[in-house]
């Protein structure tokens, strides 16, 4: 049980966190290799061939976030891509009752993402859930993403928050990691992002099945100090 007490602030991040990670997955692996193959005229395992090397080659970087970047190499419509397939952005299950709960219960929530603002834009429309935050931190405005330590130190220059009293939650074992060494108090993992995949080996972390263990560990707390 986490101590819901000494916490003060929740760091949440959007995809694969908040959000269902099938979205991306499928944008990425499925819907822009079939575009790009129409494009060029390959196969789509041509394509899945060229683009994925590419891809991972990115990982971590703010490239790989940025939908100007990759409209840029591409010579695709990134942002028109993603609504083309907008109804397959989900929020993962139990999120908005935790959100409420924990705002009921005092808490300062700020969603802490690497996606490109017009990302951010479309999938906050498609789920509503901009008005369950207290802010939105996005790391374009930054220059650097979660994945370094600089970014921790910008976002408490601008988002005040005691390291010990905040609790980060995150599906990416390379952002846990930088904040861990920044120094927030309390990370949790998410065991499946995609929840049409497998589970996720979330090595040194704890880590969350759903946003129902939070919300039944954050009950338990509250009715224990009636």
């Amino acid at each position: 049980m986490l101590p819901w007490n000494r916490i003060q602030t929740l760091l949440l991040d959007m995809d694969g966190t908040l959000l269902d990670l099938h979205f991306d997955n499928h944008f990425w692996l499925e819907h822009v290799p079939l575009r790009y193959a129409e494009r060029h005229g390959l196969a789509l395992s041509d394509a899945k061939t060229r683009l994925y090397p590419r891809f991972r080659a990115m990982e971590g970087t703010m490239q790989w976030y940025c939908v100007n970047y990759w409209t840029e190499q591409l010579d695709l419509d990134i942002a028109e891509m993603k609504r083309e397939i907008r109804e397959l952005i989900a929020i993962h299950p139990h999120v908005t009752d935790f959100l409420d709960l924990a705002r009921a219960q005092g808490k300062r929530i700020v969603l802490v993402t690497n996606a490109h603002h017009m990302s951010l834009q479309l999938k906050l429309e498609e789920t509503g859930l901009g008005g369950h935050f207290d802010r939105q931190i996005c790391s374009h405005d930054f220059g650097s993403p979660k994945e370094d330590r600089r970014f921790w130190k910008w976002l408490k220059d601008r988002e005040p928050y005691e390291e010990t009293s905040t609790l980060l939650i995150d599906d990416s074992l390379p952002v846990l990691r930088s904040a861990r060494d920044h120094g927030i108090g309390h990370l949790l993992a998410v065991r499946r992002p995609d929840t049409r995949g497998p589970e996720r080996d979330t090595g040194e972390f704890e880590a969350i099945d759903s946003f129902d263990d939070l919300i039944r560990s954050l009950d338990s707390e509250v009715r224990s100090e009636e």
